[in-house]
């Protein structure tokens, strides 16, 4: 199983994304699912994967080749981040049609994101079937596989005027909350963070299980959340305060 989430504010994109991935219990590996092209100082794409490992190693060979090979539709050629959305649909399509069985077929998603030139960051999630979304005023993240467990701090922090640290930090607070949830979902883990205007894209950082930094912050989160949940209200006075409504409806 595999967890991405990517983040756009006004001031720039977060990336975040694990690096397990297994087969079973006996065949666990890690490969990066985290993949970085662009032209500096005019154009600048992060590409997470998540799904077959198969076809979305495939896409992203294919996505190299045509840059190795300057084809005349590459993704350094694109003039948009739909475009570019829509060139690695067609080519995620065209692995999973190469890899299919008996009807079965063996699917990967994407998350692009990045900027051109002076336009606006964006990020957009790629289907399987090659359509696409985009973030949205109310909803500034996307994420692809093991997405649930992460959600609800990402819901309840992130907003359009964030600074990029604050998201960073809410990532990886997602990240964490997955990998405690969901054991096939680990360590390393990499985080990219993006200036919005840059057109350079740094290393990612990159997180080892046995990262200090991580082990800071479970530690500190859980700490914080256990705080939080002993000064949540007594039931009793939860209990008091319904039976009181309840009284007072019946009054009326």
């Amino acid at each position: 199983m595999t967890y991405c989430v990517a983040v756009a504010v006004d001031a720039g994109m977060v990336f975040c994304s694990d690096s397990l991935t297994n087969a079973g219990i006996d065949q666990v590996s890690t490969y990066s699912k985290m993949f970085r092209f662009g032209i500096d100082g005019e154009k600048q794409f992060v590409i997470l994967t998540a799904g077959n490992l198969a076809t979305s190693q495939a896409t992203i060979a294919r996505i190299k080749s045509d840059i190795r090979q300057e084809a005349s539709e590459n993704l350094l050629t694109m003039e948009s981040l739909e475009d570019a959305a829509d060139y690695i649909g067609d080519i995620s399509r065209e692995q999973q049609e190469k890899r299919s069985v008996e009807g079965k077929k063996f699917e990967a998603s994407f998350i692009v994101g990045g900027q051109i030139e002076d336009s606006r960051h964006e990020i957009i999630l790629v289907y399987p079937e090659g359509n696409h979304i985009t973030t949205s005023k109310d909803t500034n993240y996307l994420q692809i596989g093991e997405s649930k467990y992460g959600k609800p701090i990402l819901d309840r922090v992130l907003a359009p005027e964030l600074n990029l640290e604050t998201c960073a930090m809410a990532a990886l607070v997602s990240m964490d909350s997955t990998m405690r949830s969901n054991l096939s979902v680990g360590a390393p883990i990499e985080l990219l963070i993006y200036k919005t205007g840059d057109l350079n894209l740094e290393n990612p950082n990159r997180f080892a299980e046995d990262s200090d930094f991580l082990r800071d912050l479970k530690r500190n989160w859980d700490a914080r959340l256990k705080e939080a949940f002993r000064q949540m209200p007594p039931l009793a006075w939860a209990t008091n305060w319904d039976k009181s409504g309840r009284e007072q409806s019946g009054a009326s």
